[in-house]
């Protein structure tokens, strides 16, 4: 029996849609990838808990690791308490603390579990930051609470850093001491000012050749203390210029949640492995988790054509959750695990559910179909039906 709904469209009309009703593809069992992909995961918010939701953060822990334990399940690592899980966007430090250790204990009981952890100055005072000797301290304060569980570390771009730093060689500086105090090596993480304002500028410059010059500087003074670099630029050339020009062995992570499919397969560039293609860490494999699993297990059989059919359909609604205000993007991450049964409902930390209009939530669901990634499409219409009745269209 088809299943249709009335749906607001762009212009502020309501038409009825029906649903093609086709469930992601199934993850092939026991396959080991070829990429190495993290899911930067969402966080879980208690909506029955006493707080104000704009000031305060409220997380339910057991849904939230078991939504991690899912997208293990599925051969993805976990990127902890990354901005997906809107660290800084409502998700303070000694949270985002929390998330990491609760984290790295259930991995414990999951065999081959991949858990990487932001580590950033987001517990600094941004007022109270006058020199990169503050941002340094920082870093290590993290750094030491993180290590002390025996995390690995994503060094996250930093705020302060880009607030206080004066020149390309102030960031030098700071990323030599934070890699060289590192005891395992670590993902560098550059997010574009397109996720995060107060990121622009970068490594000491808006032009963004003269940054990658500078970031691939600290990587090739310390090629042993990286394991790889995660991009957001949304600009796949310039991941791929810059992942030709890594030291051997250090990787180039994705995060460019528009071009990932093509990025993932790779170009084949060159005798050096890690030129020729990109790994994974992105915000949208949370949303997606089954088809990328899938996806990926067909690319690790050699089976590109299956890889591209069952991830290309997904790269539209990708655009789409990631669109500008791209900081936005975690709502949609949301979104779409309430839609898929992940969580009970659609409530965020921050209250940042409502940061997407009615009119972004149905061309999300539109385009969720479109690409076969609504895992129980008779829920997913209730859902939706209720976030319509609550928006005024029955």
């Amino acid at each position: 029996m088809a299943l249709t709904l009335t749906l607001p469209t762009a212009g502020g009309s309501l038409a009825p849609y029906t649903l093609r009703g086709s469930v992601p593809a199934k993850p092939p069992a026991n396959v080991q990838f070829n990429r190495i992909a993290y899911s930067a995961a969402h966080v879980v918010a208690d909506p029955l808990a006493a707080v104000d939701p704009w000031l305060q953060a409220a997380v339910d822990w057991d849904t939230t690791i078991a939504y991690r334990q899912h997208l293990w399940s599925l051969g993805l690592g976990v990127a902890e308490a990354m901005d997906t899980a809107q660290r800084g966007m409502g998700l303070d430090w000694p949270t985002s603390l929390e998330l990491i250790r609760r984290s790295l204990d259930a991995a414990k009981d999951a065999p081959g579990a991949l858990v990487a952890s932001g580590c950033g100055t987001d517990h600094l005072n941004l007022d109270e930051v006058k020199s990169v000797d503050d941002v340094i301290r920082g870093y290590e304060e993290q750094m030491a609470a993180i290590e002390k569980l025996g995390g690995k570390l994503i060094v996250m771009a930093s705020r302060a850093l880009a607030r206080v730093a004066k020149s390309p060689a102030d960031y030098e500086r700071v990323y030599d001491r934070v890699l060289s105090q590192a005891k395992q090596p670590v993902v560098l993480h550059w997010l574009g000012d397109m996720f995060d304002p107060a990121l622009t500028g970068y490594w000491g410059t808006a032009d963004i050749d003269a940054a990658m010059d500078t970031a691939l500087g600290i990587i090739a003074a310390h090629p042993e203390k990286v394991d790889g670099i995660k991009i957001s630029l949304l600009d796949k050339d310039k991941e791929i210029a810059m992942r030709r020009r890594l030291p051997s062995g250090v990787r180039m992570y994705t995060g460019d949640d528009f071009n990932y499919a093509e990025l993932i397969a790779g170009d084949g560039h060159g005798s050096e492995p890690t030129h020729g293609k990109s790994d994974a860490l992105l915000g949208i494999f949370d949303a997606i988790a089954p088809a990328a699993s899938s996806a990926l297990g067909e690319l690790a059989q050699g089976h590109v054509d299956s890889f591209h059919a069952i991830l290309g359909p997904t790269v539209p609604l990708s655009r789409h959750i990631f669109a500008a205000p791209t900081r936005f993007y975690k709502t949609g991450v949301v979104f779409m695990a309430w839609l898929n049964g992940h969580q009970s409902h659609f409530s965020m930390v921050g209250g940042q559910q409502s940061s997407r209009s009615l009119q972004h939530f149905a061309e999300l669901f539109r385009l969720a179909d479109a690409a076969s990634v609504l895992e129980k499409p008779e829920l997913a219409v209730q859902r939706m039906k209720t976030l319509l009745a609550m928006h005024g269209v029955e």
